[in-house]
């Protein structure tokens, strides 16, 4: 089992920025690594990918409507993936959850979008953005 753990929201002022965290508490083992990606679902609205990263490193990808203002990355020595938001607007104020697929060897992340395609998730966390 992975537990994807989430930390980092806050309710910020729209233009600031925030960093989320989170920690896996798995190691692939050599010649391996996971998809992990970002989500977020707004009440009333469908749960959203937001941005993915393969932790060869080797793919790194991000919804049209974060590029330029979000930014996903990892330190492989906390075992912790990054979202970087900067620019914050209203809309994206949401529930944000880390979810994790299972180790494989190809260093692409495949249907990365697709929620159902994450067996692991964190409990989330919450960012608020005000006008």
């Amino acid at each position: 089992q992975v537990h994807p753990v989430e930390s980092g929201g806050n309710s910020v002022q729209a233009g600031e920025s925030l960093s989320l965290s989170c920690v896996i508490d798995d190691t692939p083992r050599t010649g391996s690594g996971r998809c992990v990606a970002w989500f977020r679902q707004a009440p009333g609205k469908e749960r959203e990918g937001i941005a993915a990263i393969h932790t060869s490193g080797q793919f790194i990808d991000a919804h049209d409507s974060v590029k330029g203002r979000f930014t996903i990355a990892q330190d492989n020595s906390k075992n912790t993936i990054y979202l970087q938001m900067t620019s914050l607007k209203p809309e994206d104020s949401a529930m944000y959850y880390c979810a994790a697929r299972g180790t494989i060897a190809i260093p692409y992340c495949s249907a990365w979008e697709s929620s159902h395609s994450y067996p692991y998730w964190g409990q989330g966390t919450q960012v608020t953005v005000s006008s």
